[in-house]
């Protein structure tokens, strides 16, 4: 396989994922969580996913690796707020 290294997806996770014929979308979510676990340090997780949307999105639409990339996409843009404080029951 000849393939320029890309920094966004080293292991080549999501190029592969693409590749494969009939994964479900199980295993998608699976890769998508070790790519992006394995992302540089400071890389902004959403500017990555629309890197692989505008990549691939166009010519596989219907890929449930496309459709996890947008699920990650909205979830990077809606920070929800975990624990702290408020969270917590007073007595």
């Amino acid at each position: 396989m000849s393939r320029t290294r890309d920094p966004l997806d080293a292991k080549g996770l999501i190029h592969e994922a693409y590749r494969i014929d009939g994964i479900p979308e199980a295993e998608c979510r699976s890769i998508f969580l070790d790519w992006a676990l394995s992302l540089p340090d400071g890389q902004d997780v959403g500017t990555a996913i629309n890197i692989y949307l505008s990549r691939h999105a166009a010519d596989f639409p219907d890929h449930p690796m496309t459709s996890v990339l947008r699920q990650g996409l909205e979830r990077a843009e809606t920070p929800r707020r975990r624990g702290g404080w408020r969270s917590r029951n007073r007595d």
